[in-house]
């Protein structure tokens, strides 16, 4: 798995990432492509495809990259279709919280 370069480290620890609220069982936080600038958005999100493995979120699979303590994702559509690049401390990925018997309870 190769790491990010220094151009991607830069670009991902100087945005601003939003808190998902809406998903409190879930933190986690993402750019937006149109908010940030759009060439390095695009290879962030190929280098997490290309390098990244493939893992779970319940029945889903998912492309993750894991570099300095975060789990990065997409949700999976083409390239010129994504719009958003989560990350989440990987301690809380669904992965390492499935393995930890901290899975959130399912919402009815």
């Amino acid at each position: 798995m190769e790491k990010f370069n220094d151009i991607l480290r830069n670009f991902i620890a100087t945005e601003k990432w939003t808190y998902a609220k809406t998903l409190p069982e879930w933190p986690h936080e993402y750019i937006v492509r149109e908010r940030v600038y759009e060439k390095l958005f695009v290879e962030t999100a190929l280098h997490i495809r290309q390098n990244g493995y493939e893992g779970k979120f319940y029945s889903k699979t998912i492309i993750y990259f894991d570099q300095d303590g975060y789990t990065y994702w997409t949700m999976g559509a083409p390239i010129e279709e994504t719009i958003i690049i989560n990350r989440t401390q990987t301690e809380n990925s669904y992965e390492q919280r499935l393995k930890n018997g901290t899975l959130p309870k399912p919402q009815k």
